[in-house]
C-alpha cells in the first residue's frame, strides 16, 4: 500500500488511540501480505478517526464501542474499552452505554459487553 498522508495520519490515530505496544506487536509479523493487511485495516478504519468532521474523538470511541458491542466483536469492544483514557469516554458513560446496548441490541449483546467491561476492568485494578 502506498505510504500516502492519509496512510500516515491513520497510522498516528491508531497509536495515539491504542498506544505504541499494542500496535508495535500487531506490526511485528515480518510478512508482507500481514503489513499489506495492517496498512489496508489502518487507512480503512483509523482513516476515518483521523479525517476529522464533526464527531470528536470521544464520540467515535462511543460508537465504535457501541457498534462493537452491537455485531458482537467483543475483542475489539475490550480493545477500545482499554483505550478509553485516550479517548475521552468516562466509565460512568461506558456504564450507561451498557443500558443503550441491551435496549438497542438486546439483552445478550448488553450482557456481553457488561461481561468484556468487567474483564477490562479487573484487568486494569490487577
Amino acid at each position: 500500500m502506498e505510504d500516502t498522508e492519509e496512510l500516515r495520519a491513520a497510522r498516528a490515530m491508531r497509536r495515539a488511540m491504542l498506544g505504541d505496544a499494542y500496535v508495535d506487536a500487531q506490526a511485528a509479523d515480518p510478512r508482507p501480505a500481514l503489513a499489506e493487511f495492517q496498512d489496508y485495516l489502518t487507512s480503512m478504519a483509523w482513516g476515518v478517526w483521523a479525517r476529522g468532521g464533526a464527531l470528536s474523538t470521544r464520540d467515535r470511541s462511543l460508537v465504535v464501542l457501541a457498534m462493537t458491542a452491537a455485531l458482537g466483536r467483543m475483542e475489539e469492544f475490550r480493545l477500545h474499552v482499554g483505550a478509553r483514557s485516550r479517548t475521552g469516554v468516562t466509565d460512568d458513560e461506558l456504564d450507561e452505554l451498557l443500558f443503550q446496548i441491551a435496549a438497542y441490541c438486546g439483552a445478550p449483546a448488553g450482557l456481553s459487553a457488561k461481561r468484556a467491561l468487567q474483564t477490562v476492568r479487573a484487568e486494569e485494578a490487577s
